[in-house]
């Protein structure tokens, strides 16, 4: 198969699947977005606009609000939250298609979305980010090094469909990489999305932008990072990547400095603007929850 002979279908037309789009789209992929509503609506008569060196871009999408079951796909890209995940995969339950993309977090494994769509699943993680504000996608892009999308299967096999996928990366220039532990790598990201966060709301109110960057609220990232880690240690995930260890023995008062610098920068500033940190809260909500019970069921607490 190769990548030009591909049908890509977006299932989410949020940030994560306008980036994919945008990129995919750009490089000559066959892309369709699944969207709703007036995302739906703008998307049909603006095209997907984006933000790039100061000036508002647009690029044509196919972009459809119905999915019928024998409208087949070699790949649908989910890409919601976590709290969304499963709905979205109910719905995709009957489609025909037979590789689904699953490009979020998750906190516990894949029992209960492998009842949902079997073999198909395929799990993932995105290596990007940003905001869609009144409707135009600025679209974040870190450094390899730091973030890359990854996929893998839940068996750890190299499988021809992962090769297929890693071609559409390639062809989209976006850095990818293979993942042989797609259980414990997401769990582990849960974690640190779980620390890194939380803050975001407290006491059910929006978190003041200008006392955020304090020491109370980096030492609190430090302490939840460190109990959760140790907990999922405990209950036989392994940290992934093993980066995350370092953690563990940093002295807190380092990790203190680090995260109130990290909470002063641009990227949080944008974090706290209410639509995403409602939206990132219920994920986090949701993430920690599903945590909990995992780790209550083998006796351990954070």
């Amino acid at each position: 198969m190769s990548v030009k002979q591909n049908r890509i279908l977006i299932y989410g037309a949020g940030v994560i699947g306008s980036i994919y789009a945008m990129r995919f789209i750009e490089a000559g992929l066959d892309v369709t977005m699944f969207a709703r509503s007036d995302r739906f609506k703008t998307l049909k008569e603006k095209g997907l606009q984006y933000h790039e060196k100061g000036t508002v871009k647009s690029i044509k999408v196919n972009v459809i609000d119905t999915l019928e079951n024998d409208d087949v796909y070699d790949f649908i890209f989910v890409t919601v939250r976590y709290d969304r995940a499963e709905s979205a995969l109910l719905a995709l339950q009957d489609n025909q298609s037979k590789n689904i993309v699953t490009m979020t977090n998750n906190s516990i494994g894949f029992s209960s979305w492998l009842d949902l769509v079997g073999d198909r699943l395929l799990p993932a993680f995105p290596g990007i980010g940003g905001q869609i504000k009144e409707g135009v996608l600025f679209a974040r892009f870190l450094p390899k090094i730091l973030v890359t999308t990854v996929f893998g299967e839940i068996s750890g096999l190299v499988t021809e469909r992962v090769e297929n996928l890693a071609k559409i990366f390639k062809t989209a220039k976006l850095p990818w990489a293979i993942k042989k532990d797609m259980r414990s790598y997401l769990i582990t990201h849960s974690v640190s999305d779980i620390a890194l966060l939380g803050f975001l709301k407290m006491d059910n109110k929006i978190i003041n932008p200008d006392t955020a960057n304090n020491r109370k609220t980096a030492h609190e990232i430090t302490h939840t990072l460190k109990a959760y880690l140790r907990a999922i240690q405990k209950a036989g995930v392994a940290i992934n990547p093993s980066a995350f260890k370092i953690v563990l023995t940093c002295p807190d008062f380092i990790l203190d400095l680090l995260f109130m610098l990290w909470l002063r920068t641009e990227m949080v500033k944008d974090m706290m603007l209410p639509d995403y940190a409602s939206s990132a809260n219920n994920e986090v909500v949701q993430l920690n929850n599903d945590l909990l019970k995992f780790l209550s069921q083998k006796g351990i607490t954070p």
